[in-house]
């Protein structure tokens, strides 16, 4: 795939081995797109009424919608810059007949953007998550590709701040030397590894496997305790 460099805050860049813009979109996928998405937008007042959820960098969003259907009484948000994986989701919860999302599916709310743009607004600076899910992010192999990572210190700080309490993050990669970097990087965060065991349904992205090992590794992280 080509590699696609998307402005963010301030003077970072998130790259991506994916593109944002893919593949044309069905015309009914075009018209979610439009018409539905805008309305399922994240809004601070009712996360921070409820208990939430987020998933950075959903994909087609199979994890998304396991996550919204066990956990109906959560809001559960999802952050995807690429279009084609935000028009795959709506696609995925709403009824080819009239459009509208089903019922298991109402409490999922979406933001078709780098996730570090939410979190660094006015409106969700405060906002703070039960879980928050990394699952299979681009590993950036080569060396002189490190800092484009986007589970570093920095980023993983970000996230920090913005779990409950008792919150954790979920990180899940297939690429091993990445997994070892992430550890590295804990050093430089308040967070500490509460568990290495998970088990998960499998995405695309799993099942694909491109760095060809085994199984996924997993970080179950939380905060460390003053």
């Amino acid at each position: 795939m080509e590699k696609q460099e998307i402005k963010h805050f301030e003077t970072q860049e998130l790259r991506t081995f994916g593109r944002r813009h893919g593949k044309k979109l069905s015309t009914r996928k075009t018209w979610l797109m439009e018409n539905l998405l805008p309305k399922i937008s994240p809004i601070y007042s009712e996360i921070s009424q409820n208990s939430a959820i987020l998933e950075i960098g959903f994909g087609n969003g199979e994890h998304l919608r396991d996550l919204a259907i066990h956990n109906q009484n959560m809001i559960i948000v999802g952050a995807e810059p690429f279009a084609n994986g935000v028009a795959a989701l709506l696609s995925a919860i709403t009824n080819e007949s009239d459009n509208l999302v089903k019922p298991e599916y109402k409490n999922i709310r979406i933001y078709p953007d780098d996730v570090r743009l939410l979190l660094h607004s006015k409106d969700f600076e405060n906002a703070a998550f039960l879980e928050i899910w990394v699952l299979h992010p681009d590993p950036w192999p080569k060396a002189r590709h490190e800092k484009r990572r986007l589970l570093n210190h920095d980023f993983l700080n970000l996230l920090s701040e913005h779990l409950t309490d008792d919150g954790k993050i979920i990180i899940g990669t297939d690429h091993w030397e990445y997994y070892d970097w992430i550890v590295e990087q804990l050093n430089q965060t308040n967070l500490e590894i509460k568990s290495t065991k998970l088990d998960i349904i499998k995405t695309r992205y799993q099942i694909k496997n491109k760095a060809g090992t085994t199984e996924p590794k997993y970080l179950i992280l939380s905060n460390k305790i003053s």
